[in-house]
């Protein structure tokens, strides 16, 4: 009984030591061939930051089951990849003190398409799934469908509110008309009654 106490016990002190990290990745980025893009990545931990802080990315061409290790931040040093796809085009340009791990990869191709999956450690807390994010490469960038739909929205609200303004401006046009028939007429008469009275007079 003693045992299962301490056990019980070690592993509460292990759990409060050691609580879980949160990655963040954006989910997927397009870039034109020969632009250069940067791969945001951070986390969220209840810790403050540890010296100790890692960040290490990975990358996984389209059609590969074997991902391979391009990045990795450790010690207050960034080791660069300076043999695979992105040797002399790949830059670190997060800041590690504010949980930015982010890169900067450099004039992009159509092979450099796949999944770059980031990975993070903030000593104590060191348990969390990694994030990770597509890359897709266009000759041009295609039109989100997004994009397509909030213009068709604009477009139809524009047309709403120039019909609302074309149906007050024309009620305002006919009131107009309307009110200077009725004071040209009350004029009319006005002056055929002092006619007739001059007449009778």
């Amino acid at each position: 009984m003693l045992a299962v106490l301490v056990s019980i016990v070690s592993l509460g002190i292990v759990a409060q030591q050691c609580q879980a990290i949160v990655i963040y990745t954006g989910w997927e980025r397009h870039a034109l061939v020969g632009s250069d893009i940067r791969l945001s990545c951070s986390f969220f931990s209840w810790r403050w930051t540890s010296e100790d802080v890692t960040f290490s990315w990975t990358y996984r061409p389209d059609g590969s089951r074997d991902s391979i290790s391009i990045f990795h931040y450790t010690g207050g040093e960034a080791y660069l990849d300076n043999k695979g796809p992105f040797k002399d085009r790949l830059e670190f340009v997060g800041n590690p003190g504010r949980r930015d791990g982010s890169i900067l990869i450099k004039n992009l191709d159509f092979n450099d398409n796949g999944t770059f999956t980031c990975d993070a450690k903030n000593p104590p807390d060191i348990v969390g799934r990694p994030s990770s994010v597509r890359l897709l490469v266009f000759e041009k960038v295609p039109i989100q469908a997004g994009v397509i739909t909030g213009a068709i929205i604009g477009v139809v609200l524009g047309l709403l509110v120039l019909v609302v303004v074309i149906y007050y401006l024309m009620r305002f046009l006919v009131a107009r008309r309307v009110f200077s028939l009725n004071v040209s007429k009350h004029g009319k008469k006005k002056k055929e009654g002092s006619q007739q009275r001059q007449i009778k007079v």
